[in-house]
C-alpha cells in the first residue's frame, strides 16, 4: 500500500491549484487577462477570485501574510467607499495606524494590510475605486525592496499602479508618498540589509514621474531619517515600523493634503 505523507498530499493540492488557475486563465479571452506589474507574465483573469488565487500562487510572502491578505482584502470589498471619503492606502505601515483618529476624521480609512507590495495593492484596489474617494493616500514599496526588486523595477510597478488607479477614478486626488528610510542596526530584516539605496533610488524615480502621471508627491523620508539617512531610532522599535511620535510626524506632514 502507498503511503502519502501530508507534506506530499499538500504539494499535489498546490499543483492542482495552479493547473486549475492555468487552465482558466488559457480558456478565457485575452481581454480578461491584466499583465503582472512586477514582471512579463500575463497573470490569469482579473476577477476577484482568479486573481486573488494567482497573487497566493505568485508571491513570495510568508504564508502568514497571504492568509491576512485574502482575511483583509475580503473584508475591503465588503467596506463600502463613497465620495466624500479620504483612503490611506498601503502596506503595513498604513495599517498600523489608527488614522482616523489621529487625524480627527471620521471619513478616513484604512486600508493597508501588513506584508502587501504594488502589485497586491492593484488586485485589491477596485472596490476602492468604484467608489470613487475623494482622496487617496499611497505608499507602499518597501516589501518589493525586501523581494529583491531593483529601483527601475519598483518605480516600472509604481507607475503602472498610478495608471490604473487615475485611469478608473480620475476624480480622486491621488497623493503619492515616499518610502520610509529603514535603520538595519535592529538586525530585525534581513531581506532589507544593504537595501537602503534602493528605496532611495526608487523615491527619486517615483518622484519624478508626479508631474506627467497627475499626483502630488509628499516626502516623509526626510522627515523620519537621522543624519545618516536612517530611519531615527527614537521613531521605531524595529527599524522598519514606527512608533506613536513617528505617526505623529507623518500626520502632521499630510495634514495640509488632507484639508486642501
Amino acid at each position: 500500500m502507498l503511503i502519502v505523507s501530508n507534506k506530499t498530499r499538500q504539494v499535489m493540492k498546490s499543483r492542482t491549484i495552479v493547473a486549475m488557475a492555468t487552465m482558466a486563465a488559457t480558456a478565457l479571452p485575452a481581454a480578461a487577462q491584466y499583465q503582472c506589474l512586477c514582471c512579463d507574465r500575463t497573470s490569469v483573469p482579473d476577477t476577484v477570485e482568479c486573481a486573488r488565487l494567482q497573487y497566493y500562487i505568485d508571491t513570495q510572502h510568508q504564508n502568514k501574510y497571504t492568509e491576512l491578505w485574502g482575511q483583509r482584502a475580503t473584508l475591503f470589498e465588503a467596506l463600502p467607499v463613497d465620495t466624500n471619503d479620504i483612503v490611506m492606502l498601503g502596506n503595513s505601515l498604513t495599517h498600523g495606524c489608527e488614522w482616523h483618529e489621529l487625524l480627527g476624521l471620521p471619513n478616513v480609512l484604512n486600508r493597508g494590510i501588513i506584508g502587501d507590495v504594488i502589485e497586491g495593492i492593484r488586485l485589491r484596489v477596485d472596490p476602492i475605486l468604484k467608489g470613487h474617494p475623494k482622496k487617496i493616500f499611497l505608499l507602499t514599496g518597501v516589501n518589493d525592496v525586501s523581494h529583491d526588486l531593483s529601483a527601475d523595477s519598483i518605480a516600472n510597478a509604481m507607475g503602472e499602479l498610478i495608471d490604473y488607479i487615475r485611469t478608473r477614478s480620475p476624480q480622486t486626488r491621488l497623493y503619492v508618498q515616499s518610502m520610509l528610510p529603514i535603520n538595519n542596526s535592529f538586525g530585525r530584516y534581513k531581506n532589507l540589509k544593504g537595501k537602503e539605496q534602493v528605496s532611495r533610488d526608487a523615491n527619486a524615480l517615483i518622484a519624478a514621474m508626479a508631474q506627467d502621471k497627475g499626483f502630488t508627491w509628499i516626502n516623509l523620508y526626510t522627515a523620519v531619517a537621522d543624519k545618516e539617512g536612517n530611519l531615527r531610532k527614537d521613531l521605531t522599535n524595529d527599524g522598519l515600523h514606527l512608533l506613536a511620535p513617528g505617526y505623529r510626524i507623518w500626520a502632521d506632514i499630510i495634514r495640509p493634503y488632507i484639508n486642501e
